[in-house]
């Protein structure tokens, strides 16, 4: 017996809910002493022992963990170590736009405080609230019983809350300040070929033709949108007890007020699809849930996305092969910072694979679009 549509085990079927974090890994350590100090001054935290510290194991870039005192939980974020890209892991940044966007959207983790201060954990770094729920990655917690519904309706949610996010009246907000939406994509295709190029370790045959293409090939903009950029099923965060229920939206780095086409092209080159060559899925480990039976297809998800916003969709390739490319970046840079020692994690020993199968995979976009 289950729950209504199948979703939820019956408790003497339910398997314990996995937890979402993991003792700090070795050499991304924490000052404990010194971050309990610094949150106690400028928070009000319940009395007595220090903060415990733990991890959240997921994510590529910047760091995450989960700070508690009692029954008070937080989340820490700060920037990976080692050097980083100019301009990128802005802390300050991405604090003043969740504070800015969260009571518009209440979906984006309402932050607490902001430390610009590295002495205290050796960056700069900010609080945030805890969101509590399951975040879908590469297989479903044991207690959700899998139906190909769920599967739609998660798709669904997915497309809406993308949609209500582009909705958000940036003025309103006060996000232009923290933005520059004219001129985006031009700037977004120079900035992720200069950052190629700076996180390069190999000449890869497709690259340069693929950045000229993307350069020579430029579309007309639509009108400026609240956008991610990183939108996809493990960065958004779903109910433990009504699974296509979303409950959050994280990792706001890359967010900005730009065309909502390339939010959209973002989530799509997320969006795998089980014929998609096995090269690509290979080198993301284990296949996305986006394979099952039951999720829209990419060209299902744009037909749903075009019904609710009413926007032109004619050249979402465009933005989709810039999507792959700006992925390909993404690994590259994380695969330049572990062939560097600046990181231990080995999840990303074999990112230089993935760069090449998603450069490959973006450049048969454009000789597709060439026929």
């Amino acid at each position: 017996m289950v729950r209504k549509r199948g979703l939820i085990k019956t408790m003497s079927k339910q398997k314990a809910v996995p937890k979402d974090t993991i003792p700090v890994r070795r050499g991304e350590e924490l000052d404990v002493a010194a971050l309990d100090a610094y949150i106690r001054e400028h928070l009000d935290l319940p009395d007595g022992g220090s903060i415990e510290v733990e991890q959240f194991g997921a994510g590529h870039s910047n760091l995450t963990y989960l700070i508690r005192a009692g029954d008070w939980e937080a989340v820490v974020r700060r920037p990976p170590l080692g050097p980083v890209a100019p301009r990128a892991h802005n802390m300050e940044r991405e604090f003043t736009l969740l504070k800015r966007l969260h009571p518009l959207f209440p979906l984006a983790p309402r932050p607490y405080l902001y430390c610009g201060n590295s002495s205290v954990i050796g960056s700069p770094f900010f609080v945030m609230e805890r969101r509590h729920g399951i975040i879908l990655d590469r297989e479903f917690p044991p207690h959700v019983e899998y139906t190909p519904a769920l599967g739609r309706e998660i798709s669904a949610t997915m497309v809406s809350t993308l949609e209500q996010l582009h909705e958000v009246p940036y003025e309103e907000a006060n996000l232009r300040a923290i933005s520059q939406p004219e001129g985006f994509m031009r700037r977004q295709v120079q900035g992720w070929v200069e950052r190629y190029e700076r996180a390069k370790t190999e000449e890869i045959r497709e690259a340069e033709r693929l950045q000229k293409w993307l350069i020579d090939m430029l579309p007309a903009s639509q009108a400026p949108a609240v956008i991610h950029y990183d939108y996809k099923l493990n960065n958004v965060m779903f109910s433990r007890s009504h699974p296509s229920e979303m409950t959050g939206v994280f990792d706001w780095e890359m967010a900005t007020v730009g065309d909502p086409m390339a939010d959209v092209g973002a989530a799509l080159s997320y969006w795998f699809e089980r014929d998609d060559p096995p090269e690509l899925l290979r080198g993301l480990g284990h296949p996305p849930l986006t394979v099952q039976p039951g999720f829209m297809t990419r060209d299902e998800f744009l037909e749903a996305y075009a019904a609710r916003s009413g926007r032109d969709m004619s050249g979402i390739s465009y933005y989709l092969t810039f999507a792959y490319f700006k992925l390909a970046v993404i690994c590259q840079q994380i695969y330049y910072r572990w062939k560097k020692g600046q990181t231990n994690d080995e999840r990303f020993a074999r990112f230089d694979d993935t760069v090449r199968a998603l450069i490959a995979h973006a450049w048969r976009q454009t000789e597709r679009m060439q026929l």
